[in-house]
């Protein structure tokens, strides 16, 4: 029986020391703070962690995954002071993501350690993109404006020289209207990026937009010979706003003719499918390698620096492009091989349709069961056509 005591209150007290007592109030202040927490003990044990820090990767069961978070709470209960860091974390095991934290860790109690933790990964990654964005305008700007003072000073150089002002001056038209597009195209992403489309869309009708970005195209296409093929049609409207839209189409036709051979022919397809519009924009140039694939739609990205000053391409057409579709929550992919063309391929949500009557205002756009077309069709094969 004094055996039997004895283990019992043995056992008691281990259970009494396993059992985490933190301070009173902090587990009820921690829960409403709005940060990732893990609070561990003095061998680095997690005893309490918010549901934030296992999305973050942070704890894994009992255990604080990374080697960087072990040594800050080693150096604070060696220290006892507070200590912040900005950390880049690789974001899991496999793959090469990373997310970027604030952390804050302090001692919690006698024998506890607080780390916090504060995502600011997004941030971070805007902050980049602005600040390349900006030493890509500057950049840009640069080789125009530059061309443009040196054009001017050898015109006036050669006032005397007829033929020479002539060369001059048709250099410094070219050179004029490419930083003019360069400029146009650093509107239309400032434009983009302050428009937001849930508050400000409206029912588009993709055929429509498909038709007036083809006809602000048909002068450049006309001058190379190139003739634009539409075909098919997208059965329900899309919402969206109607001029980012028509910009982003226009953008990847007139990519298309850009890049496009003389006197071939490029290919316009809409089609509707699994409550999705399709269109895909086909051409018969010289094709984008794999390894450009998945940098052609970055700002200022060119697969060829001296052909795009040829074509006075800006670099931002295609990334105006990806922009727009993906406020308008669709996507644009690329299929493309070396010597065979390239297919850009654009997939938007579309709206659904409403069964009951509709206004006359509003006509659906559907084929009648006889297989006629119902006016609404008509008129927009004749848009297209």
């Amino acid at each position: 029986m004094l055996a039997f005591r004895l283990s019992e209150q043995q056992r008691n007290e281990l259970a009494e020391v396993d059992e985490p007592v933190l301070p009173d109030g902090a587990a009820e202040v921690l829960s409403v703070g709005g940060r990732a927490f893990l609070i561990v003990d003095s061998i680095d044990g997690v005893i309490r962690a918010s549901p934030a820090a296992y999305a973050l990767g942070l704890v894994r069961g009992h255990t604080v995954v990374h080697n960087e978070l072990i040594q800050m709470t080693g150096r604070v209960r060696r220290d006892g002071v507070i200590e912040e860091r900005q950390l880049e974390l690789p974001r899991g095991p496999l793959g090469q993501g990373s997310i970027v934290l604030h952390l804050r860790v302090a001692p919690l109690g006698q024998e506890y350690i607080l780390l916090l933790a504060d995502d600011r990964t997004e941030i971070t990654r805007t902050e980049e993109i602005r600040n390349d964005f900006v030493a890509n305008v500057s950049h840009e700007l640069k080789t125009p404006v530059g061309a443009i003072s040196l054009l001017a000073e050898a015109l006036d150089d050669a006032a005397a020289d007829e033929e020479a002002v002539r060369r001059f001056a048709s250099r410094m038209h070219k050179e004029s209207a490419r930083l003019s597009a360069l400029v146009q195209d650093i509107i239309e992403l400032s434009r983009l990026q302050g428009t937001d489309v849930v508050q400000q869309g409206e029912p588009v009708d993709l055929n429509e937009i498909i038709a007036e970005a083809v006809d602000r195209n048909k002068l450049p296409a006309e001058s190379k010979d190139i003739n634009m093929v539409i075909g098919g049609r997208a059965d329900a409207d899309v919402y969206g706003d109607t001029e980012l839209l028509t910009t982003a189409f226009r953008n990847l036709i007139d990519n298309a003719i850009r890049y496009s051979p003389v006197g071939t022919k490029i290919g316009i397809g809409l089609r509707s499918k699994d409550g999705m519009a399709q269109v895909s924009v086909r051409d018969q140039g010289s094709g984008i390698s794999a390894e450009d694939q998945d940098r052609i739609f970055e700002r200022f990205y060119r697969i060829d620096a001296a052909r795009s000053r040829a074509t006075g391409g800006t670099g931002l057409g295609l990334s105006i492009v990806k922009h727009v579709i993906s406020n308008h929550g669709g996507e644009v992919t690329v299929w493309s091989q070396p010597d065979q063309g390239s297919t850009f391929t654009v997939r938007l949500p579309q709206m659904e349709q409403a069964d009951d009557e509709t206004s006359p205002d509003q006509p659906v756009h559907r084929n009648d069961t006889d297989g006629t077309n119902t006016p609404d069709d008509a008129r927009h094969k004749g848009a297209t056509a």
